[in-house]
């Protein structure tokens, strides 16, 4: 079995993330895809609780099915988890599958600067989402010795900005890019107030 950890910070998951998750598993790069948000240890600003972001995760993908995508909170614990601590987890949970990482273009540009990323790069594969801007072949020449291992898929990411969609939260226009049951979520628990 192919299966895939797709990593980030979700803060709100919006229709994009969606998007690439049914891709991934309707076009059969994957059987499975487990989503795996970043802890409150993660250093990114105006981040939510791991709570709220996994709450919005379940409730954007309630209508999916759940044997072939789960949300694991493994890196929300008390410590920072890194993401080779995270596939190595994934591992031990399905020793006897094929164990894929996704991640977009940017991400994989600086790759080189992850923590332990060559361990990742020569035990796992890499799939890797198109963006603008970024040349897949110029970006895989700095990993050559790993090349076989990442693997560009055809889809593409659009640039749906998180940000963007915080600070913009009491517009109605951000609605086209949020599940109604999340937006309704956010309004609920008055989250992203402070961005506003």
């Amino acid at each position: 079995m192919k299966i895939g950890v797709y990593g980030g910070s979700f803060n709100p998951v919006h229709n994009q993330h969606i998007k690439i998750v049914n891709e991934l598993l309707d076009n059969n790069y994957l059987d499975k895809l487990i989503i795996v948000p970043t802890g409150n240890k993660y250093t990114k600003q105006n981040l939510i609780s791991s709570n709220d972001r996994i709450n919005m995760l379940n409730i954007a993908l309630k209508k999916f099915d759940q044997k072939r995508i789960i949300v694991d909170d493994y890196e929300c614990g008390e410590e920072r988890r890194y993401t080779f601590e995270t596939l190595k987890h994934i591992k031990k949970l399905y020793p006897d599958d094929e164990i894929y990482f996704v991640l977009g273009m940017d991400n994989l540009d600086e790759f080189d600067t992850w923590k332990e990323y060559e361990y990742i790069l020569a035990n796992f594969k890499i799939l890797a989402c198109r963006r603008n801007n970024y040349n897949f072949c110029e970006v895989v020449k700095k990993y050559e010795k790993y090349k076989d291992n990442i693997i560009l898929t055809n889809l593409k990411e659009i640039n749906i900005s998180s940000s963007f969609i915080r600070n913009n939260i009491d517009d109605d226009k951000i609605n086209e890019y949020l599940d109604e049951e999340v937006v309704k979520y956010i309004k609920e628990n008055e989250l992203y107030k402070k961005q506003i």
